[in-house]
């Protein structure tokens, strides 16, 4: 009897199984340009020398009750803060500073870079703010803002502290299969990186809460990776969730980050007593 192989460039692949799913980035483009037109943005800060080591801030009316940061996805490869300024708005209605960094972007940066990086961004971020720290990143970034929480994080004991709350949304938890897709040409993972750079196989650090949240419409990769770290972490005493969002696809899935009142949005930024059920 043969055995069928997995199709892994398939598994990942996101916008040929959504409706007009090549039209997103510049949909993604537009919100984000109208949403810094009106909000109290302070843009372009910066957190290292590299030209990609740049913050955006958006502050809420009064002071903060703390940071939320999130980490923009795209396979490590593609897009930048400038795209997603648009999923600060409901953190910032219930409150929060939000930041949004960018990042190098794979070939120029191997994942394990990016990585620090991130951490370099969370770091400089948390010394603008006081109070809590809540992460959050969609798709790749659902990777680096756990890869914060994990045994090894870039963090330093007194950043990590205060992080109480992370969300990934569609996050990649396991990267060994990328290794198995063309994508790889970019990203360069060998198996010792992959495995480094995989959640799933790391011990998570005590006190944040994390919830894995992602659409059910989803590649069924994208729920799996989501469901093993939700499962993995909470077997090793973290505090976990899972949320299947019903009718969400990979590219409206973080929608629910502009609205104050949406479940999505309570996760990241509302308060502990708020249930992350949808």
């Amino acid at each position: 009897m043969s055995i069928a192989k997995i199709n892994w460039d398939d598994a990942f692949s996101n916008a040929r199984y959504i409706d007009k799913g090549e039209d997103y980035p510049d949909l993604w483009a537009r919100r984000a340009a109208d949403y810094r037109s009106s909000a109290f943005t302070i843009p372009d800060v910066p957190y290292g020398y590299h030209r990609r080591e740049r913050m955006d801030i958006f502050r809420p009316d009064g002071e903060p009750i703390g940071l939320a940061v999130f980490v923009h996805g795209g396979y490590w490869s593609e897009f930048d803060k400038s795209s997603w300024s648009d999923l600060a708005a409901g953190a910032v209605s219930l409150g929060w500073a939000v930041v949004i960094p960018s990042y190098t972007l794979a070939p120029e940066a191997r994942i394990r870079d990016i990585t620090r990086q991130v951490g370099h961004a969370i770091e400089g971020a948390s010394e603008k703010f006081d109070g809590p720290v809540r992460l959050a990143g969609h798709s790749a970034g659902g990777h680096l803002v756990t890869r914060m929480i994990c045994d090894d994080t870039p963090l330093p004991p007194g950043v990590l502290s205060r992080i109480d709350r992370v969300l990934s949304i569609s996050g990649l938890h396991d990267l060994r299969p990328l290794r198995l897709t063309e994508m790889n040409v970019l990203l360069k993972l060998d198996q010792k990186e992959a495995e480094i750079e995989s959640p799933v196989l790391h011990d998570p650090v005590a006190g944040p809460e994390l919830t894995c949240w992602v659409g059910d419409d989803e590649r069924p990769e994208f729920v799996r990776q989501s469901r093993c770290l939700a499962e993995v972490w909470a077997s090793k005493g973290l505090p976990t969730s899972f949320v299947q969002d019903r009718g969400r696809h990979h590219f409206d899935v973080i929608d629910g980050l502009k609205v104050p009142y949406h479940p999505l949005a309570r996760t990241f930024a509302g308060d502990h007593h708020e249930a992350v059920e949808h």
